[in-house]
Formats: structure tokens, C-alpha cells, sequence
């Protein structure tokens, strides 16, 4: 069972919202679980809940890593066939990495580029690659983080500096680079509002 947007949009929506609250509700619970168990805890099954959880009713296969080719605009993501080694390879480079990157936002920068790049889902990449980004965000920093708006929020109410943030790491990528410098940055800001503005 699914709605589709442009059947009834109101209620489309509704949906949407309420799915996020029940992600945001899944992610404090997943978060809690990684600061007990460590970064091994970050794996395909909590991606594939909080990707569930974001596009309950709105899509059938949610929770899933996509099978069939997709077009995102003007990026053209990997083959679906590519998309688990892919993915094995996002996870791996995030636990190896783990203690070697001390920057508090680096990983978590990567981890929400390389999601949006692979585009594992059918639907909701965008959703949770934000929840996977604070996930990270709040693991590095030893605890659940206070403030009334959270990162993801605060990305979902002014989109364009994000897109051109995940746009400057596209452009590395394609010269050969591994550089989200610029998203780090943009999600530091972000992330000292959400601590200073409770």
C-alpha cells in the first residue's frame, strides 16, 4: 500500500511529516545503540530501517536497496548492480577511518555525499543519508546532541548551500578527489547552530 503524490498531495505530505518524526524517533534509538556498541554499529540493516522508516506508505520498497536504474536529476547514479559493493565499500571506509579523522564533521560529510552520489534506495536517499550524517555527527561526538532543531532540520529549511556543498564534492570526485572539505564546513555551521541556539 502506497500514496502517491500527485493522487492526493495534502495527504502525501501529511504522510511524509509523519514519517520523519518516526524516523527522527528511530534515529535517537539507533544512536543510543552506536554509543554503546561503537561505530560497528553504523551497518546496511540501521540504513536500511531509517530508510524504511522515512518512506512508509509513500513507497513499496522502502527499507531495500534499489534493483532497478535511476535518474536523479542531472546525476546519473551507479548501476543498481554496483549499489552493494558500493555500499560495502561506504561502510568500510567509514569504520577504517573511524579514529584516524578527528574533524567532527569529515565522516559524517562523506557519509552524507556518498549516499546522495550512490542513491541505494528507491526513495528517501535524500532522508536518509541526513539521518545517517547525524548518526555519525552525534557517534563523534560522544553523545546525543542537544538543541531544539537538529542538523537534518536545519539542512531541510535552506536547501541550496547543501546541494552546492554536495555539488563541490561531485566536482572533486570527477577530477579524481575524495574532498567533501566544503560540506564539513557547511555542516559545522550547522551543527554549532543546533548547540548554541537550544
Amino acid at each position: 500500500m502506497s500514496v502517491r503524490e500527485k493522487d492526493n498531495p495534502e495527504l502525501y505530505t501529511r504522510i511524509q511529516e509523519q514519517n520523519l518524526l518516526r524516523q527522527y524517533d528511530l534515529l535517537s534509538n539507533c544512536i543510543e545503540i552506536g554509543l554503546e556498541k561503537g561505530i560497528e554499529a553504523f551497518d546496511k540493516y540501521t540504513l536500511w530501517a531509517l530508510n524504511y522508516a522515512a518512506v512508509a506508505n509513500i513507497a513499496q520498497l522502502g527499507g531495500r536497496y534499489r534493483e532497478d536504474p535511476i535518474l536523479v536529476g542531472n546525476h546519473i547514479p551507479p548501476h543498481f548492480k554496483e549499489v552493494p559493493n558500493l555500499m560495502d565499500r561506504f561502510f568500510s571506509l567509514i569504520h577504517e577511518n573511524w579514529t584516524i579523522v578527528n574533524h567532527p564533521t569529515y565522516i559524517a560529510a562523506y557519509a552524507l555525499w556518498r549516499l546522495n552520489w550512490i542513491h541505494p534506495f528507491v526513495e528517501g536517499n535524500g532522508r536518509t543519508a541526513r539521518a545517517a550524517c547525524y548518526y555519525l555527527i552525534c557517534l563523534k561526538e560522544g553523545r546525543l546532541l542537544p538543541g531544539r532543531k537538529i542538523v537534518p532540520e536545519r539542512i531541510r529549511e535552506d536547501r541550496q548551500p547543501y546541494y552546492a556543498a554536495l555539488q563541490a564534492a561531485d566536482r572533486a570526485w570527477e577530477e579524481g578527489n575524495l574532498d567533501v572539505s566544503v560540506l564539513a564546513k557547511y555542516l559545522e555551521k550547522l551543527l554549532i547552530g543546533q548547540l548554541t541556539q537550544t
